[in-house]
């Protein structure tokens, strides 16, 4: 194949040009200002467009094996090729939950038959219930490219502080769902003025900011690569760019739904809105946008969630959290960040391509010569409207809303997986 005419923009070495690929076994081969196609070749062309590292998102829930009504493997990775995603990474709160080598194993022996890459998580603890660990060395020596009890924190601080050791030791990632239950009575809503209108008393910031605190302490004390899922609160914020000034390895997620809408998007999206943690005050988002912008917030990553239509029409209350996020997330990024001005869009590449891949040590995330031709090609000035989803659900607040960016090809390991 040969992609011709477009501009080539790699965050992993901060440059862009106009240029043309040929790829061939799944290969980037060669890169020129003109590459002349053989009479065998496929031709591409990419006037107009960008092309990009295929992007990578590290928090996404395929539902499988567990909860097939919502997605499995085939319509997640359909839904993540059309977003431009060419590697994801699954959340291990399936059911059975991946908290042991068989179930991990049935995964990815899966995973193989879909389009992208598809890479998993095994949990921090048996159970996901914070008491007994997980045998994360087994887990990892069968694939597991980081460990996570995501959806439930984990409240023991000691084994917390344990996990994080062995985590270190094995050399991946630990990714923290940051809410300590203690403070929350309703969740998938900030405690504030918006749960005070539907009276409810709903998820305050403290609850994540003090799970956030303990945990960059321990992130600190034991040097592992630790990640604050899903940040959402000005002052967590804070604390990440603190402890990370200290020394601490620290990676904080962003979803775009935390730094395109508040609270307020309650009341007009209903339980469409709701997801945990919840969306915050205009404060928060505000510091979650300057986190983006120094750095401090280095991931941005969906949280995709999808559930029925019947579960998201219970009563607020009742309604489960979470989102879909994949089919959207470039284009909320270049809508709210970098045509904003908060961010270039090598700098929201960096964080949807090359910085998750050091993190994870996955094979892409780059552009060069001999690397994996895994790419994304979109248009970042066109307007859009989603409507339609390949996702199994549909749960999203930005259905309807006009966004800019839209992806136009997606090419995983040298084969076109999704195109427009």
């Amino acid at each position: 194949m040969i992609i011709k005419n477009g501009f080539l923009v790699n965050p992993g070495t901060h440059t862009s040009y106009r240029a043309s690929l040929r790829v061939r076994n799944g290969i980037i081969e060669e890169i020129a200002s003109d590459i002349p196609a053989a009479s065998s070749e496929e031709c591409l062309d990419a006037k107009g467009l960008t092309i990009a590292p295929g992007l990578i998102d590290t928090h996404v829930h395929f539902r499988d094996p567990g909860f097939p009504h919502k997605e499995n493997l085939h319509t997640g990775s359909l839904a993540a090729a059309k977003g431009g995603f060419t590697s994801v990474i699954c959340m291990a709160n399936t059911s059975p939950v991946v908290d042991c080598v068989p179930v991990l194993r049935d995964i990815l022996d899966r995973a193989q038959n879909e389009s992208i890459r598809i890479f998993q998580t095994g949990t921090v603890s048996q159970g996901l219930k914070g008491k007994l660990p997980s045998d994360m060395a087994a887990l990892k020596e069968a694939g597991a490219c980081g460990f996570t009890d995501d959806g439930i924190p984990i409240t023991d601080a000691a084994f917390c502080y344990q996990a994080m050791q062995t985590a270190a030791a094995l050399g991946v990632p630990i990714s923290l769902h940051e809410e300590d239950p203690a403070f929350i009575r309703n969740n998938g809503i900030n405690h504030g003025k918006i749960s005070g209108q539907m009276g409810l008393y709903g998820s305050p910031s403290i609850a994540e900011e003090s799970l956030v605190a303990r945990d960059c302490m321990l992130a600190l004390r034991t040097g592992a690569h630790v990640v604050i899922q899903h940040i959402s609160s000005e002052y967590s914020v804070e604390l990440v760019r603190t402890f990370k000034k200290l020394g601490a390895r620290l990676h904080a997620e962003a979803t775009p739904h935390h730094f395109s809408l508040t609270e307020d998007a309650v009341l007009s999206h209903g339980t469409l809105a709701k997801m945990n943690p919840p969306l915050r005050t205009e404060k928060d988002r505000q510091a979650i946008i300057r986190g983006l912008a120094d750095g401090t917030i280095d991931i941005i990553a969906t949280d995709h969630a999808p559930h029925s239509a019947s579960e998201k029409e219970k009563p607020f209350p009742n309604a489960p959290s979470g989102i879909i996020g994949l089919e959207t997330s470039l284009a909320l990024g270049i809508t709210f960040l970098v045509r904003e001005g908060h961010v270039s869009l090598m700098e929201l590449l960096e964080k949807m391509t090359v910085n998750p891949a050091r993190l994870y040590h996955l094979p892409s995330g780059g552009i060069a010569e001999g690397c994996p031709a895994d790419l994304v090609i979109f248009s970042p000035k066109e307007r859009w409207i989603p409507q339609n989803y390949l996702s199994l659900s549909s749960n999203s607040p930005f259905t309807g809303m006009e966004l800019y960016g839209k992806v136009k090809h997606t090419i995983c390991g040298g084969r076109l997986v999704y195109s427009e």
